[in-house]
């Protein structure tokens, strides 16, 4: 079983870049498909990105394709999200998920972080 953590949230201004993080412990980050998903207020949950394990393919949602990026270092047992152009709509808790398999269906990834928080003001 892994354990994921989040970190990188915060308060930003519209345009203005974070890099969320998310480290795991308990189990190579490398047996695993990862993926980020978000969580505003009021809304359901939605797919982000998602990357291979071996990082040689990742996909991304179109409400974020151009502006996030994701990518994966196993040797460091990490992935991150790198959110460049941030929108107030981009406001949410972001979670890291991992999966034995390379999907975009949040019921498919069994192991999440606790969160982080991204604030986006205009």
């Amino acid at each position: 079983q892994v354990q994921l953590v989040e970190s990188g949230g915060g308060l930003v201004q519209a345009g203005d870049s974070l890099r969320l993080s998310c480290v795991a412990s308990g189990r190579a980050l490398s047996t695993y498909d990862m993926g980020w998903f978000r969580q505003a207020p009021g809304k359901e949950r939605e797919f982000i990105a998602r990357i291979s394990r071996s990082g040689g393919s990742a996909d991304y949602a179109d409400s974020v394709k151009g502006r996030f990026t994701i990518s994966r270092d196993n040797a460091k047992n990490a992935v991150y999200l790198h959110m460049n152009s941030l929108k107030p709509e981009d406001t949410a808790v972001y979670y890291c998920v991992a999966a034995i398999t390379y999907t975009r269906q949040a019921e498919r990834y069994p192991y999440w972080g606790q969160g982080t928080q991204v604030t986006v003001s205009s």
